[in-house]
């Protein structure tokens, strides 16, 4: 019976943030755009096929400029641009949701071992946090992209360890207030350790800062991807919209006047970074009604 009550009570839980989330006009606006997107992503292998990243069988001659049958024309090697911009979702998608997790993970943890321990450890994290604060994030992603292997996987690491100081702050101001709470004192005076609170009771209450953080993060490390692949530190063995770009200008788009080359992934990525950002700002104004977010 309890574990019925907790799924009642969740299910309900849902069901009334998304009647406080679809108030917000731009939220649900966001939203839709990323569903699109995401079934796209999701469906490229039968929209486009597996073929469309090949160079030596491409369907067109290159540089061609849109037309019916290549509706977003073609690059330096004759494919379908429409097609690499489709596959392309999938990597840059994939990179923004890792990276901002990872990102959120190391944020989080930080965040609470700091808040909750507080004295010389708390200083101590709170000064590497700064540390990490005041440097270039994209500097010191490029670094890392450069020390390590080209990869997916390295480009989500290189965004993951160096975006996290932000969420860690806030995560930290979050638990400080949590335990300061008066069921924080009963919990302890029961003898809940250290592990508990902040399993049973801190990171609970601060999940809604999390999520909020997350949806707000997956646009900055898209827009992040987009410029490391653009600089030529992504995989040079997979689809990207920041790699779209590169191809590009290294194609000399930008002073030929090639602008179909140039418009489409250009224009995907501050697309779904705006969508992202819709929906984020929906989030912190339901979690956090005394924003007063526009609707």
């Amino acid at each position: 019976m309890s574990g019925s009550l907790v799924w009642t009570r969740r299910r309900e839980s849902v069901a009334r943030f998304w009647r406080q989330y679809r108030v917000h006009r731009a939220g649900v606006a966001g939203l839709a755009g990323l569903a699109l997107l995401v079934a796209v992503a999701l469906a490229a292998p039968l929209l486009v096929g597996d073929g469309v990243q090949n160079v030596t069988d491409a369907p067109g001659s290159a540089l061609e400029s849109p037309s019916a049958a290549f509706p977003l024309g073609t690059d330096q090697f004759g494919r379908s641009l429409l097609g690499l911009l489709v596959w392309g979702a999938r990597i840059s998608l994939t990179v923004g949701l890792l990276a901002a997790a990872l990102s959120v993970a190391i944020g989080t943890l930080v965040g609470v071992v700091a808040g909750h321990y507080g004295g010389w450890l708390s200083t101590v994290v709170m000064r590497i946090t700064d540390w990490f604060l005041v440097m270039p994030t994209l500097v010191l992603a490029i670094v890392l992209a450069t020390v390590l292997s080209r990869s997916v996987w390295t480009v989500v690491l290189a965004i993951g360890v160096t975006s996290w100081p932000t969420t860690a702050r806030l995560v930290r101001a979050q638990t400080i207030a949590v335990e300061s709470r008066p069921y924080i004192e009963r919990a302890t005076a029961l003898g809940g350790g250290h592990g508990h609170i902040m399993a049973r009771h801190v990171i609970p209450n601060v999940m809604p800062l999390v999520l909020a953080q997350t949806t707000l993060g997956i646009s900055s490390a898209i827009l992040t991807e987009a410029t490391l692949a653009f600089l030529g530190l992504g995989d040079p063995a997979v689809v990207s919209w920041g790699g779209m770009l590169q191809d590009a200008r290294e194609a000399g788009a930008v002073s030929s006047g090639h602008w179909w080359y140039l418009a489409p992934p250009g224009l995907a990525i501050a697309l779904v970074a705006l969508a992202f950002t819709l929906c984020g700002r929906a989030v912190e104004s339901v979690l956090n009604p005394k924003l007063g977010v526009a609707r």
